[in-house]
């Protein structure tokens, strides 16, 4: 598994030349570590993971900078940084009076924001690792996606299952118990639960809440939490239109399919169901999440969604692409409605949608039909965003 797992070339570039320091976040089991090793094999590496470890720079935080002035290594590589938030205080002091430089690695940045942790001052440039993609997979099939999910281990893996289940059990323990993030865990493994129900769709506090018997407030906390520690994050609506009256209520996405498929059951998602449907939307944003982030393309992502119901799954910058995700084996005239109603509203860049067809064609009003595996090809060569 390690050997295949260092075959796969990821797409992430951690470039720190004109900079000293950087922060390179990602969820549990994404391949972070791994990738931090391939690309700095002679960094000084401290795995915070080491419970030794862990406890001895508690005790005694400076231990870091006197390491550092006596061996002058050229890069320090700190993994879960989070867990001795201190020590980011004996970085910032090497920073200015060493010459050498540091990467921190966690996989949540809360702990250190709300504990009002030394973050740099803005001197560390921000990194992000995705779970895989399929520029770093190459050939890849959607049913395994669905089922595995792109964490690399449980896609590379025969048999998911036990791993995805022990995946969410660690991150209960580990992230959310250990970091002591909330009070009640009972009440916030049912929110999972109920959210993995509600990924995709709008956010609705009260039903949330009520579902896992807590408040509105604390259901808000605890989405909160899952953005701040990575597994899941808003796609906020776009608000802006001349004729028509908008949904101004955001969706939510956990970060993996597999996760979603942990959550809710772990049955098996088929061809042809509403769950296919739904997981291959949220498979296709997660890949452009990951394209923009990777590219550094800074360009903000929402959706377009009427009160009477038409929507637009993704509009990408200030409508400079707007797309619908439609799992079907042929586009017809009713998958044209959202995209032809934006059009009527807005300006669009380009429009496109991605479906199951199998060659690319173009609509007389303009709209792009792109197989899924030519658009994610078309994608990751710069010819999309």
């Amino acid at each position: 598994m390690k050997g295949i797992l260092s075959e796969i070339k990821r797409e992430l570039k951690i470039d720190l030349d004109g900079n000293n320091a950087a922060f390179l976040w990602g969820t549990r089991k994404v391949g972070k570590t791994t990738l931090l090793h391939q690309k700095f094999p002679k960094a000084k590496y401290y795995d915070l993971l080491d419970t030794e470890l862990k406890t001895t720079l508690t005790l005694k935080p400076a231990l870091l900078r006197e390491e550092v002035l006596a061996e002058k290594p050229a890069l320090v590589i700190i993994d879960e940084i989070q867990k001795v938030p201190a020590l980011l205080d004996e970085v910032h002091w090497c920073l200015e009076n060493t010459k050498t430089k540091f990467i921190m690695c966690g996989s949540s940045a809360r702990k250190l924001r709300h504990g009002a942790a030394n973050l740099l001052g803005g001197r560390a440039w921000r990194f992000e690792l995705f779970p895989l993609t399929t520029k770093e997979l190459g050939n890849c099939d959607l049913l395994k996606i669905f089922n595995h999910g792109l964490i690399p281990k449980h896609y590379l893996e025969k048999s998911p299952e036990r791993s995805l289940k022990s995946y969410v059990l660690d991150y209960l323990e580990e992230e959310i118990n250990a970091e002591a993030l909330v009070r009640n865990i009972p009440s916030f493994g049912r929110f999972l639960d109920a959210v993995s129900i509600a990924h995709g769709q709008l956010i609705n506090y009260a039903n949330i809440a009520r579902e896992c018997g807590v408040s509105p407030k604390t259901a808000r906390e605890y989405y909160q939490i899952l953005q701040d520690t990575l597994l899941g994050h808003e796609l906020p609506p776009w608000r802006k239109s001349r004729t028509r009256r908008l949904i101004e209520t955001a969706k939510f996405y956990l970060f993996d399919v597999g996760v979603v498929r942990a959550l809710s059951g772990m049955r098996i998602i088929q061809a042809g169901t509403e769950e296919f449907g739904r997981f291959f939307e949220h498979f296709l944003i997660e890949e452009i999440r990951a394209f923009t982030s990777y590219k550094e393309k800074n360009l903000p992502l929402s959706f377009w969604r009427t009160s009477t119901g038409l929507e637009v799954d993704l509009i990408v910058g200030n409508l400079d692409l707007a797309i619908e995700f439609k799992a079907t084996p042929q586009v017809n005239s009713q998958h044209l409605k959202g995209l032809l109603a934006l059009k009527e509203d807005q300006k669009v860049g380009r429009a496109i949608i991605v479906s199951l067809d199998k060659k690319l064609r173009t609509t007389e009003s303009g709209i792009e039909i792109f197989p899924w595996q030519e658009f994610c090809q078309t994608l990751w060569a710069g010819k999309i965003i």
